[in-house]
Formats: C-alpha cells, sequence, structure tokens
C-alpha cells in the first residue's frame, strides 16, 4: 500500500521512521531512501545499525535548494533521480518489505524528480510493497493513488522565533 505523509507540520518522517521500526520489529526489510538531504542525522544512525536495512542517500546534497545556483540545481537534480531509480530498483528486486521515500514530495515539488516517473513506479508497485512517501505538496494523482494520507499541519514550531533546529528533535 501507499502511505502519504505531508504538510508544513514537523513529525513527516519521524512517522515513517516510526513505520520503519515497526516493520522491523516484525522482520521486514526497508529500504530508506532520503531525498534532498545529505547532513548526519539520529535517524540514518541508528536504523543503519540493523542488517535488515538499506539506507539510500545523496552525500552529495549539502545545502538548501533555494541557496543553489544553477549548476548545483542540475547536479541536485541528476543525484535526485539516481536515487529514485536504485530505491525503486530495490524495492522491486526485494519483492516486499518497506521503502520509505523520505522528502521525495519535495523533489518533485521543485522540479528535481519526473512526477510521472513516481507515478509509474507506484503503478507497478508489487502488492507484498509498502512504499511511504514524505514531504511537502503531493500532487492530485498521487492523493488519489494513496491508501493511507496524513496531513501534518504545523501550528506553532520554534523556527517560528529564530530557533536553530536541535540535533535528536530536528535532525
Amino acid at each position: 500500500m501507499i502511505h502519504i505523509y505531508h504538510g508544513d507540520g514537523k513529525g513527516k518522517t519521524t512517522a515513517a521512521i516510526g513505520l520503519a521500526v515497526r516493520a522491523l520489529g516484525c522482520g521486514q526489510r526497508v529500504v530508506l531512501a532520503q531525498f534532498l538531504k545529505g547532513g548526519e542525522t539520529g535517524e540514518v544512525t541508528a536504523l543503519a545499525q540493523s542488517p535488515s536495512v538499506e539506507i539510500l542517500r545523496n552525500p552529495g546534497v549539502q545545502r538548501f535548494t533555494f541557496l543553489m545556483d544553477e549548476q548545483e540545481k542540475s547536479e541536485c537534480a541528476a543525484m535526485q533521480e539516481e536515487l529514485f531509480t536504485q530505491a525503486a530498483e530495490r524495492i522491486l528486486t526485494l519483492k516486499g518489505g518497506l521503502l520509505v521515500l523520505d522528502e521525495v514530495l519535495d523533489a518533485v515539488g521543485l522540479g528535481f524528480l519526473s512526477e510521472d516517473t513516481v507515478l509509474a513506479f507506484l503503478r507497478r508497485l508489487p502488492v507484498e510493497a509498502e512504499v511511504v512517501l514524505t514531504g511537502r505538496g503531493p500532487t492530485k494523482e498521487m492523493l488519489r493513488l494513496a491508501d493511507y494520507v496524513t496531513c501534518m499541519q504545523k501550528e506553532k514550531h520554534p523556527f517560528d522565533r529564530d530557533s536553530a533546529a536541535r540535533r535528536g528533535v530536528e535532525y
């Protein structure tokens, strides 16, 4: 089944990682692909300790997209396409398990990854597989295909007071 965790609130990645931990506890394999993220995070450090987890990332992504010049954006788009291809091939090879496509909605929304590519993959998903898409701004067709849709809506966040992200809470 297809899960979408979206919105402007905190908790999208956290919810996806929670589902990954649940799947691991039930003996399932997990593939975590993180789009537009390259730095060290607590969830990656923790999940990497399990032999049943495969983590796919773009270590070259070190800047926010709004700070990138056109050359960096072009390179970033190529990395996102390659990462998606790897993740899709991996879950199709496993024929089951959980695939978390963290921040994939942002990669699509920013034009770094083709919506058509993502939709084509979702339409041929093996029945044994679970896929989670996180980020902001899912398309209407993604929402239509999804079996679960959860919107995280921000009501208040320390970032609004210029508070920096905190290790162990935001990353």
